[in-house]
């Protein structure tokens, strides 16, 4: 990872267990998202910043969008390794902050329909908030192909907010997270207030006490100063470390849940990681000796020969 921005992505800060069972989450009033506004001068120097770091990474033949080749083989064998160390560690604790941390977990994921609702800030271009929900869009999408699973990008009750917000956004990013209930919003709004300036993006997922109920809620928090391939890889990784996703791994090739920034579009591996997280016989709240059984009958599943 770079010694200069040593986060480029943030991964997921593990299933924040709230206590209750209903969440009401009041509506946002919308009417003025994404509005032309003059961005300030720490704003524009920002994009500035991330573009030449951008540059300076393609040039180092990093954030590929190839999804891996023969330069990257695996196994099933890998996969399942790499898997275990994703699914069933958290990387970051939330109640420290951004330090790192590897402590076992039990598996999570969603099992109610994901409406994804992209939020823009009032510093971000019309035009480029129009591209940007085509993007999310089409991700969501091909997440839902992979997984199975029920995925729509929606602004009716919504439970995955993904925020992209500047700089000059910050009043309008406390009002967003306010409007999301006492619960949520506190909790994310004091993790959002810990962000230091070289973590570019981060996702918070949510869950009840009983986390054998899966995921409730997430909100996921993009820089908008991002250039667009640097906004792409952190739509890629954190809606899919949403998913449930949590860790990161150095070793994990080819795998956008790696630090070391080579890929910036899911890779052919993670999508069979996320179909596995997504496979029925996974339950939210097992613990890896508890499902260590399935993952073997479901790699066994997933390497027969299509017919």
């Amino acid at each position: 990872m770079n010694n200069i921005w040593p986060n480029l992505f943030l991964p997921l800060l593990g299933a924040l267990a709230l206590s209750g069972c209903g969440m009401g989450v009041r509506q946002f009033d919308r009417s003025d998202i994404a509005a032309e506004v003059p961005i300030s001068v720490a704003q524009s120097e920002l994009m500035e910043r991330l573009s030449r770091f951008e540059q300076s990474q393609l040039s180092r033949g990093l954030m590929r969008t190839d999804g891996g080749g023969p330069d990257t083989p695996f196994d099933m064998h890998d996969i399942l390794r790499h898997f275990q160390d994703i699914a069933f560690y958290d990387e970051y604790d939330a109640t420290i902050g951004f330090t790192r941390i590897s402590k076992a977990s039990h598996l999570q994921k969603w099992t109610t329909p994901v409406r994804f609702n992209p939020v823009f800030g009032k510093s971000v271009n019309r035009n480029r908030a129009k591209l940007t929900h085509v993007t999310v869009a089409k991700y969501v999408n091909k997440l839902s192909r992979i997984t199975g699973h029920p995925m729509l990008v929606s602004a009716r009750k919504p439970n995955f907010d993904v925020l992209f917000m500047g700089q000059d956004d910050n009043e309008q990013m406390d009002a967003f997270l306010a409007s999301r209930g006492p619960q949520i919003g506190a909790l994310a709004k004091q993790i959002v207030a810990m962000m230091p300036e070289d973590v570019h993006c981060m996702v918070m997922a949510f869950s009840n006490e009983d986390e054998r109920r899966g995921y409730t809620h997430a909100i996921a928090m993009i820089r908008a100063e991002h250039p667009p391939l640097m906004q792409r890889a952190c739509i890629e990784e954190e809606l899919a470390q949403g998913l449930g996703l949590a860790n990161d791994s150095p070793y994990a090739r080819p795998s956008i849940f790696n630090d070391d920034d080579e890929f910036a579009t899911l890779t052919s591996m993670d999508a069979v990681m996320l179909q596995i997280l997504y496979n029925p016989r996974l339950l939210p709240g097992m613990t890896l000796d508890q499902a260590q059984p399935f993952l073997y009958e479901i790699s066994e599943l997933l390497n027969k020969p299509q017919s």
